[in-house]
């Protein structure tokens, strides 16, 4: 009953300590191997990381790719950079009335040894772009390359005019992240991740 007046025994526990205690029960002790596996983890989020982007995407494409990074991915992680974006002309065949057209096309192509690829203009498919460039003069001067090689249908239009366009870029991808991009495939409207240039 003293005790507040200073009569009391030096006290032996420190109970105002185990007060002050957060979430002691949250303490939990490694084992060896735990210990490894833990520091494993900490070396790989600390390699060196690797950036990677996709693009182009237009407004409407970028407005939907965000709202699924925002669910998908850490804010922070990854950045929408808007940027001017070329015309494009392409070397252009088609259109093919069915996909079996357009494979076999496609096929034939390659036994030419000339590499051809999807349009992106969906106004041109089903289609074959044999090239892409950023002027009709060298679209041109492609075709006329192509002529000799047996290329006699295709012709040059413009894929696309002068505009805007989002790309999405990944500056810093943890193996973390990497697991969490196949998430965002529906979203990335059939682009593909390349290495930052």
């Amino acid at each position: 009953m003293l005790r507040a007046y200073g009569f009391a025994p030096a006290p032996v526990s420190e109970p105002q300590r185990m007060a002050q205690q957060i979430k002691p029960d949250s303490i939990k002790l490694l084992s060896a191997s735990e210990i490894k596996r833990v520091e494993a983890q900490v070396q790989a989020d600390l390699a060196p990381k690797e950036c990677l982007q996709a693009g182009p995407f237009d407004e409407v494409q970028a407005v939907a790719l965000r709202k699924a990074l925002e669910s998908a991915l850490p804010s922070g992680s990854w950045q929408m950079e808007e940027g001017k974006l070329p015309a494009r002309w392409i070397v252009y065949m088609g259109k093919y009335a069915t996909a079996e057209l357009l494979a076999k096309k496609r096929t034939e192509l390659n036994g030419m040894g000339i590499k051809s690829e999807s349009v992106s203009n969906p106004a041109l498919e089903m289609g074959l772009s044999l090239g892409g460039f950023e002027t009709e003069a060298a679209a041109k001067a492609e075709l006329s390359r192509l002529g000799p090689k047996g290329i006699r249908t295709a012709k040059v239009v413009q894929e696309r005019e002068e505009g805007t366009a989002s790309v999405l870029k990944l500056p810093a991808l943890t193996e973390m992240l990497r697991a969490k991009l196949t998430d965002l495939k529906p979203a990335l409207a059939g682009r593909s991740f390349k290495n930052c240039s």
